[in-house]
């Protein structure tokens, strides 16, 4: 039986005593201020208000769960409120009791970075993800550290044969295979809208890019030879049919939305 796949990304906004930490801020400022200083810092050096890495904190993570055994599910874990610890130990217990199959677009160059670094703030346990054959031989050859194996397929880098100069965004690749791409905001919005107090929308928002880039891995797949036509086609029917079940929700609007953005469902399943 083959493991688990789990897809996922996060968004995250920026953490006030990081940014006081790496010099970006004035010490005694508060947050709000502290990041609008550090945001303003950046434009000036850089032309971008996009800070470091370690300046980030994870706001929502969300996961695709793809299992023979299960069909296909969605969960996310937004941080309402001093849960970003919990967020952090859900999605690394996730690798440690089922050792999945992880899938993200940059997700090496992003999200598990900004993840590492929070794990370790928090003390977060992750030792089935850190194992690189220490504890199970096999890791040695297939561990979700290292960029060239396959525990962890961040599909863009891999697409782009890992030259950063060649990368894709993922919401002109997902529109360019026939997806809807990213709804409601995009990346860049995402701490505007937690200051106003939008958290569920960020979350509908990162869960509609998760789907995305779960429908581009089943792509990918149907090219390297890992679905047949036929079964690429079955499981994008899938897709389309659980789109249509959690739309019925009446907090999950975005479904019926990027349904409706597909085209609906079609008989033949097909993208």
């Amino acid at each position: 039986m083959p493991p688990p796949i789990v897809v996922f990304d996060i968004e995250t906004v920026p953490d006030a005593r990081a940014v006081r930490a790496a010099g970006l801020a004035d010490p005694g400022s508060d947050d709000i201020t502290a990041i609008a200083q550090a945001m303003q810092r950046r434009r000036d050096a850089t032309g971008s208000d996009f800070l470091p890495i370690v300046c980030h904190r994870v706001l929502v993570i969300s996961c695709i769960f793809r299992d023979p055994g299960k069909g296909l599910r969605v969960h996310s874990f937004a941080d309402d409120g001093g849960k970003e610890a919990a967020a952090l130990q859900w999605f690394f217990g996730l690798v440690d009791k089922y050792e999945p199959q992880l899938v993200s677009w940059n997700g090496g160059g992003f999200d598990l970075p900004v993840m590492h670094y929070r794990a370790m703030v928090h003390g977060v346990q992750a030792p089935k993800y850190w194992d690189l054959g220490e504890d199970d031989r096999e890791y040695k050859w297939n561990n979700y550290i290292s960029r060239y194996h396959n525990r962890h397929l961040d599909l863009m880098d891999l697409l782009a044969l890992y030259q950063p100069r060649a990368a894709a965004g993922m919401d002109v690749l997902a529109q360019l295979c026939g997806l809807p791409g990213k709804l409601g905001m995009d990346g860049s919005q995402v701490y505007e809208a937690f200051l106003r107090g939008e958290l569920d929308a960020v979350r509908r928002y990162c869960e509609t890019d998760v789907l995305n880039t779960y429908l581009l891995y089943c792509r990918f797949l149907l090219m390297r030879g890992g679905l047949g036509s036929e079964a690429h086609a079955m499981e994008v029917r899938l897709v389309r049919e659980s789109l249509a079940n959690w739309a019925q929700a009446p907090s999950e609007s975005h479904w019926a939305e990027y349904l409706q953005a597909w085209g609906g469902l079609d008989s033949a399943g097909a993208v």
